[in-house]
């Protein structure tokens, strides 16, 4: 048993480091979403169980006027598949690292979002910490944020007053910081020309709206093919 509680207490210690930059992300994220949705009509307890069950910002943010218009199911799931779709192509990325976990996969697959998959696929696991542990706490961890985050936001919603537009951006700052992070890592850097490349090229072709995923297939694309390449100079595909 203590072996087990030391195992654990090693890998929350190796993940929660990495976490601390998306606490801050999430949580002025979260406080925003949870008092969007206290303006919006909606109790505490919808961003509360929204952001534990659903998990994903984007389409909790884009559900609060789903909930609020007519009910059409299909355009819900067509919105919704369009929105997360981009998960897809987190989940082929992660085959490998997520093989052989057991049960831990079932939650890191629902777990997934966009900032424990960059933390999950790049992050040095430290010898001696149980890998599969690391994710699980990496995911848990970011999940806690959001929550908790929402939950408040939708409990202060009613006594706080402010005008929370442009809040989204911290979201940009913080994957700005991990691409650098990324940046410093990489030897050659082709990686992250293919990625800027890709983008540069889907939003021209497709507009600001609908370049995601297509640049997230180019992206997939491009590694599949450049992989021997890449892997000779050092670069992670």
């Amino acid at each position: 048993m203590a072996k087990e509680k030391g195992r654990y207490r090693r890998a929350l210690a190796a993940a929660f480091p990495h976490t601390v930059p998306i606490f801050a992300g999430f949580w002025f994220l979260g406080l925003a979403y949870g008092i969007y949705m206290n303006v919006s009509g909606f109790s505490f307890w919808y961003p509360m169980v929204m952001s534990l069950v659903i998990f994903g910002g984007s389409l909790e943010f884009v559900a609060v006027s789903m909930l609020l218009s007519p009910f059409a199911p299909l355009q819900t799931l067509l919105m919704t598949l369009m929105i997360q779709a981009r998960h897809l192509f987190y989940g082929i990325a992660m085959l490998d690292k997520y093989r052989g976990l057991g049960w831990k996969r079932f939650y890191l697959i629902f777990g997934m979002c966009d900032e424990s998959f960059s933390i999950n696929y790049t992050a040095p696991i430290p010898q001696g910490v149980d890998r599969g542990w690391f994710y699980v706490f990496v995911t848990l961890l970011n999940q806690i944020y959001w929550v908790s985050g929402a939950t408040l936001g939708g409990l202060a919603g009613s006594l706080l007053e402010f005008n929370t537009q442009g809040l989204e951006f911290v979201m940009t700052a913080m994957f700005v910081v991990i691409f650098l992070e990324q940046w410093k890592k990489e030897r050659s850097h082709l990686t992250a020309f293919i990625g800027l490349g890709a983008a540069a090229a889907c939003r021209l072709g497709f507009g600001a709206d609908s370049f995601l995923i297509p640049t997230m297939a180019c992206i997939l694309v491009l590694l599949a093919a450049f992989r021997k390449p890449l892997e000779r100079v050092g670069d992670p595909v």
